[in-house]
């Protein structure tokens, strides 16, 4: 472990939370893992320090008041990641047509997940699930913050991520290598329950928690389909609703193959 020092400012990124730090450190993105004295008599925190050890990743510890400087809530672990950033790997709105998916590969889209906490939950839901790509708007979407990493429990160091500009586009490179969109609408005749989520590639596309599937993006998907709701509360959160929707009707075709 390397020696106290003075704080140091640096381009790159920060992420904090043990999962998130340990998940970081797997995907080969960490340079620096900085904890407080002592650290090593922390049970919680070995798991961290052995990955960091194992992959050879220098740790240097800081006084607490340095760590509540570079971040918030850190609890007790902070990773400087490259200034390339933290994500697994960003894709363009042209890649999304260019790449050779999966014959049964599964796309997230977001249309207009603003909130970073939000985005993350819906990743964690989409990588354990499976899924090729997260799909999400760079105007009024949601960015990869801390906080996003952490909701994520590290599925947006793992999961290809293209950040676009028009999601409705977005979902027309998918369509054209044969992906079949199917948007979650609150409105739709068709549940999930009563319909059989085709075969082959697809895209599940949510909305915000407010409005909704934006309306060039509804007339865009060749499928809508309806969450139902039975009790008093009339609406999931959209990580909430993608998990749903993933483990109840896509999955049980088979995921099978390669992503």
């Amino acid at each position: 472990m390397s020696a106290p020092g003075a704080l140091m400012r640096s381009s790159g990124e920060l992420i904090t939370g043990r999962r998130a730090v340990a998940e970081a450190i797997g995907a080969g993105r960490v340079v620096e893992v900085l904890v407080a004295p002592g650290a090593r008599r922390n049970q919680g925190l070995r798991a961290v320090l052995g990955a960091a050890d194992r992959a050879r990743v220098p740790v240097r510890e800081l006084g607490p008041a340095d760590l509540d400087q570079l971040a918030r809530d850190h609890r007790g672990v902070i990773a400087r990641v490259r200034s390339a950033g933290p994500h697994a790997e960003l894709l363009s709105e042209r890649d999304l047509a260019e790449t050779e998916w999966a014959e049964d590969a599964i796309a997230v889209v977001l249309d207009g997940i603003e909130d970073p906490q939000n985005l993350g939950a819906a990743a964690r839901s989409a990588e354990a699930a499976g899924a090729s790509v997260l799909v999400s708007r760079t105007h009024r979407g949601a960015p990869v913050t801390d906080a996003a990493i952490r909701a994520s429990a590290g599925a947006l160091l793992h999961l290809r991520h293209a950040r676009v500009a028009n999601i409705a586009r977005a979902i027309e490179r998918l369509q054209e290598t044969g992906f079949t969109a199917i948007g979650l609408d609150g409105a739709a005749e068709r549940s999930i329950f009563d319909t059989r989520c085709p075969d082959g590639r697809c895209a599940i596309v949510l909305g915000s928690e407010g409005a909704g599937l934006s309306r060039l993006v509804r007339d865009r998907c060749d499928l809508l389909i309806a969450l139902p709701m039975h009790g008093r509360v009339d609406s999931l959160n959209a990580a909430a609703a993608l998990a749903a929707v993933l483990y109840s009707f896509v999955l049980p075709r088979g995921l099978g193959g390669d992503r």
